[in-house]
Order: structure tokens, then sequence, then C-alpha cells
């Protein structure tokens, strides 16, 4: 494992729009920073895995990797899998997440000596962009309900953007989520069994070019499932 380095995964599926910009934008920011990009193709079916291709012969230190079993929680697993880094963050591709606050996740992760910092971007001082209604009100009910039933200090327990320490992911293993419920999996196996995390506010703004991969009907009974299981686990393993 490579001590102060940084693995940013970045599941990506169709985004042939936004990843080179995505990347870009990262690269601008953490110069300074030894790390690599991980991205995995999630069985896209446009221009996106050419552009990766291309992309990464000009830049070394982004790796292009094909996810082996489709859906986003498992291109993370493999993400985590690839990592010989001593800190993975994950961000998404389509430009969502503020690399300044990568930067921030970064600093206090290795300066406080924390096995993750989580991300909320529901505090007074974040800043949230166009966030479609819809997905805002239940993204906000859900939360608040994980909240209170595990008692926690964190209201953003959904949000893929996070920071954490590679051997800290280990011991959280295995991950059973093989879609977006996987964002939701690992911090809540990592506050259930009381690690040392931050939470810190974070900026989000919506996407602007391609669609959204999340379905809020297909996917909400994957997360009902991930909480029940994991709360059960705890439970169970501590009578």
């Amino acid at each position: 494992m490579l001590k102060n380095k940084l693995s940013i995964i970045i599941p990506c599926k169709n985004e042939e729009e936004n990843i080179v910009k995505t990347l870009e934008s990262i690269i601008s920011k953490i110069s300074h920073i030894d790390c690599e990009f991980i991205v995995i193709n999630d069985f896209s079916t446009d221009n996106t895995f050419d552009i990766l291709r291309n992309y990464s012969k000009k830049n070394k230190i982004v790796k292009i990797y094909n996810n082996e079993t489709q859906g986003v929680g498992n291109a993370i697993k493999l993400g985590i899998n690839k990592s010989n880094s001593e800190f993975i963050s994950i961000m998404m591709a389509d430009l969502s997440d503020d690399p300044k606050d990568l930067l921030n996740y970064f600093k206090l992760i290795k300066d406080e000596n924390l096995d993750a910092v989580l991300g909320s971007r529901f505090t007074k001082f974040s800043k949230v962009i166009n966030y479609p209604k819809k997905k805002l009100i239940l993204n906000r009910i859900f939360n608040l309900f994980v909240k209170l039933i595990i008692l926690s200090d964190y209201n953003d327990f959904t949000n893929a953007f996070k920071i954490y320490k590679a051997e800290t992911l280990k011991k959280l293993e295995p991950f059973i989520s093989d879609n977006f419920n996987i964002f939701l999996e690992i911090p809540l196996k990592l506050v259930l069994n009381k690690f040392n995390y931050k939470i810190i506010p974070i900026n989000w703004s919506n996407r602007k070019y391609g669609k959204a991969k999340f379905k809020i009907n297909e996917l909400g009974s994957k997360y009902i499932y991930i909480l029940y299981y994991l709360i059960k686990s705890k439970i169970f393993k501590n009578l």
C-alpha cells in the first residue's frame, strides 16, 4: 500500500459528455497530490470507453477498467480491489461533486488520522444547485429515517462522494450491494461499527449533460434491504 497516495474511484456509464470534463476539473485542483484515477466503465453503450482509452494514453494517472458484473456497486468494489493507495475517495462522473471538497477531505483524513471523512450536502454551510425536487424530498425523508433509527449525527448517508482509509474499507468488506445502495452500505457499516470519522459540509450541483442513472422507483427497495440487513446483523452480532 502506497502511503499518502490517493485513489479516486469513478464509476462511469454512458458519460461521453461529462467524463473528460470531470477528470480535468479534478486534476486541475489536485495536481500537487500523489494520486491515481480508477475509472470503471460500467457497460457503457456510447463512446465513453473509447474516450477514456484515448484520454488515459495521455494521462498515465488515469487507469481504465471494464466492470466485470453490471452495476455501480460492482464497479465500486472492483475499484477498491484495484487500488493500492492509502486513501480512497469515490466521486461521480457527472461533474456533480466539487473538487475543492476533495482537497478538504484529503487534508483532514491525513492530518487528523481519521478512518473517513463524510461530506454532507445538507448543512447551513453547504451549497446545492438544481437538486430535482422529488428526489430531494425522498432523499431528506430517507436520510432522516436512517439518522433517527441508528441515532447518528450524520444526515447524508446516500451521497457517493466521501473519502476513506483503504485499510478501513478492507475491514468493512465484504460489501453485498450491486447498485447505488453501496453508497448507503459503506458509510452505514462505518458508523454502526464506530469507526473514527468527521462530518464536513460539501457542495453539489446537478448534471448539465447526459441522463442520471439513479432510478428512484427501481432502487428504493434495495436501500431498504441494505438498511434492514445491516441493522439486523449488528443487533444479532451484539446479542
